[in-house]
């Protein structure tokens, strides 16, 4: 025991606790574990909503990937011509590096489904403005809608899915 106590007590012991340091601060800035107990609700308006010409194309509701997540995803044309995408009653988990993808994976039911989402074609519509509630985000006009069938609540950090959506036309 006396040993041991020498060994913590010089340079190997210290550089051991600064090691330990340094790898549970990296840990954490990595996992960020304190997300999971943090929610974000966004509530915005569908723009133009009351505009006659503004359509839905196509919609789903979301499924489980790795964390619990429901709502319904609706992607609208707006009367002005462009696209948004619509996330309805948003639930899920908060976690780092989450973004909003429009993809062309099927969507698959548990962990076949998790991480599919990168394998094909996909474009990120932005980071995720909230983990709970009614958000949009714009499509931008150079995107060809007819090469994707899903939306994924992707966490970049990660690859991995948190919930998706398949795509079926309105």
């Amino acid at each position: 025991m006396g040993r041991v106590r020498k060994v913590l007590r010089g340079p190997v012991g210290l550089g051991v606790l600064v090691l330990i340091f340094v790898a549970g601060g990296l840990g954490l800035y990595w996992f960020q574990p304190w997300k999971l107990w943090q929610d974000t609700t966004v509530d915005e308006a569908l723009p133009g909503a009351t505009a006659p010409a503004s359509r839905t194309l196509s919609g789903g509701e979301l499924i489980s990937h790795e964390h619990e997540t429901s709502g319904s995803v609706k992607l609208v044309r707006l009367a002005d011509g462009s696209h948004v995408l619509r996330l309805e009653n948003l639930d899920t988990s908060n976690g780092p590096d989450l973004r909003v993808w429009l993809t062309d994976a099927p969507v698959k039911e548990g962990a076949a489904g998790w991480r599919v989402f990168d394998d094909g074609a996909h474009v990120s519509l932005g980071k995720l403005k909230g983990n709970k509630g009614s958000q949009n985000y714009s499509v931008p006009q150079d995107v060809d809608l007819s090469r994707y069938s899903s939306v994924s609540i992707w966490c970049d950090r990660f690859d991995v899915s948190f919930g998706a959506a398949e795509l079926s036309r309105a």
